[in-house]
């Protein structure tokens, strides 16, 4: 049943952030969209049989080398065979995160007035998005077209202050799973319960719409993001995953 749940939570975060291009190979899956974003710039174990590690650096190495990008693998901890491969080609560990997990009766039951909630992103939306994440040209570019991606029901949350949106955040709902994605307070709004609105917004939505269960990915060293989500009620740890990249000879 764990394996179950935590192959389900993997896949519903893939889906909540689809990559541009994604190839499937013997088990894997290469996922390549440009930019910074890491998790749609990496490779994916998927559940199942998966061919040997060796095969697929090989493999990822010319995939990723055909797009200009550096080779980039991610490892969930459900699933890191491919760590002994890549310590003995020098990959650099990088990132660490944490799949949170909660049934939705055990979340914070708050409906908000002031919180926004439309099944598409509006250009102020996305605007504070890019405002809070330090987006470059490029990168609103590929964020503009990955939401524009995103299969199922889906919403956009936003909560504002002195007419301007200061907090953001959106949800996707795969087979009864909200996942929550682009968790964002503008900096001279935080501290005053904003995001923690906002990510409420996405819950009462979800629970009207049939969902079931919730899911988030948070860095595994934000204090703050993580005592937010706690305070929801998500509370319970599936799984970890971090980055390997490879070295780049000075």
């Amino acid at each position: 049943m764990q394996d179950d749940l935590n192959w389900q939570v993997e896949q519903a975060c893939r889906a909540a952030w689809p990559a541009a291009a994604e190839i499937v190979g013997d088990g894997w899956l290469f996922r390549q969209s440009g930019g910074r974003n890491r998790r749609s710039n990496s490779v994916n174990p998927l559940r199942g049989k998966r061919g040997a590690p060796e095969a697929v650096l090989d493999a990822a190495e010319s995939f990723y080398a055909s797009h200009g990008q550096t080779p980039l693998f991610r490892i969930p901890g459900i699933a890191a065979e491919v760590e002994t491969a890549l310590d003995r080609l020098g990959y650099q560990t990088e990132g660490g995160s944490i799949h949170l997990h909660a049934a939705i009766d055990e979340l914070a039951e708050l409906r908000d007035e002031q919180v926004a909630v439309s099944p598409t992103p509006s250009e102020d939306w996305l605007e504070a998005r890019f405002r809070m994440g330090g987006y470059d040209d490029a990168d609103r570019s590929i964020f503009r077209d990955m939401t524009g991606l995103i299969a199922g029901d889906k919403a956009f949350a936003s909560c504002e202050r002195y007419n301007e949106i200061a907090a953001v955040a959106y949800g996707v709902i795969r087979r009864g799973l909200l996942v929550v994605e682009s968790v964002g307070t503008d900096g001279r709004f935080r501290q005053q319960g904003l995001g923690r609105r906002t990510v409420a917004g996405l819950i009462d939505w979800a629970r009207r719409s049939g969902a079931s269960a919730a899911c988030l990915q948070v860095v595994a060293d934000n204090t703050p993001a993580r005592a937010l989500y706690a305070s929801l009620g998500f509370r319970r740890e599936l799984y970890r995953y971090h980055y390997r990249r490879k070295a780049i000879a000075a």
